[in-house]
């Protein structure tokens, strides 16, 4: 008889089967998220829905229906701030957006917007450039329920204060409450700021380019992938991006050892900055151009 399995080799079992379920029968790929940070959080998911193993939450997500939408919403980890890492947008203020201003047209992909608080952190930006007329956001995420908090654009009004003193440190001029109504305990980004986002689904994992941008951000998303995932999707930003474009990453992110580094260059490598190289690297695709 052979022996039993050791608990933590059992539990990598579990994972590997209710990422396959996941997959196989919703769709949603999470089979080369970072295997710690994914174990980590589907345990907590186990916990929090009381089951009494990760094998008891895969026949849950697998029989109850709407069961689905939580699974996917505590795996995607939708966290975020207002001006979140100031020195990252104050950059983007100062030396970025001046740049873009040659442009007609600007289109901005967020990729991986979570709730939303990046996203209108930039429409402030473009605004107070005097560029928010002539462009447009394009924010997605592959989590429906933060898509649907992030159009709303409603948030705690406790969260209110740090992001003031974030604005301020980005440069802000203004007051942030200028942008948006208090109620109760909740505040609501004004309408305006909206006008030009497109709050749409996609999913870095399956699909493919979503527009031709001139800025591209995704912070704080690439943390949670696999290197081999992270690789294509640099690959899918850089073909995204017009010659010329810019990329933003988390400040824990890196193009250092990515094969798609050969076609960027550093504005700021300590704020992971960069800006797409104006002539290709050898053999790489001319998508964008």
């Amino acid at each position: 008889m052979p022996a039993p399995l050791p608990d933590i080799e059992l539990e990598r079992i579990e994972v590997d089967l209710f990422v396959s379920a996941l997959k196989r029968r919703f769709g949603f790929d999470f089979s080369e998220y970072a295997p710690a940070s994914l174990t980590r959080r589907v345990r907590q998911m186990m916990h929090v829905h009381h089951c009494d193993s990760i094998t008891a939450l895969t026949a849950r997500m697998l029989h109850e229906g709407d069961f689905v939408n939580e699974v996917v919403q505590g795996l995607s980890v939708p966290v975020s701030e207002m001006f979140r890492d100031p020195p990252v947008f104050r950059t983007l203020r100062e030396q970025v957006l001046p740049l873009l201003a040659s442009y007609p047209r600007i289109n901005v992909w967020q990729a991986g917007c979570a709730s939303g608080q990046e996203v209108y952190s930039l429409a402030i930006l473009l605004q107070e450039a005097g560029l928010y007329e002539r462009s447009h956001i394009f924010a997605t995420d592959f989590n429906a329920a933060a898509l649907k908090r992030a159009q709303e654009g409603i948030y705690p009004a406790k969260d209110a204060q740090l992001w003031s003193r974030n604005y301020i440190e980005a440069g802000g001029s203004q007051s942030l409450s200028s942008y948006y109504s208090a109620r109760y305990d909740f505040i609501r980004l004004h309408e305006r700021l909206r006008q030009n986002i497109t709050f749409t689904n996609h999913n870095l994992v399956t699909d493919k380019v979503f527009c031709e941008a001139h800025l591209v951000l995704c912070r704080n998303v690439l943390i949670y992938f696999s290197n081999e995932l992270q690789n294509r999707t640099l690959a899918l930003f850089r073909d995204s991006l017009v010659r010329g474009g810019y990329l933003c990453l988390g400040l824990r992110e890196s193009l250092d050892f990515a094969p798609a580094a050969a076609d960027f260059t550093a504005i700021d490598a300590s704020l992971r900055l960069y800006r797409r190289k104006l002539h290709p690297a050898s053999g790489e695709p001319d998508a964008a151009a």
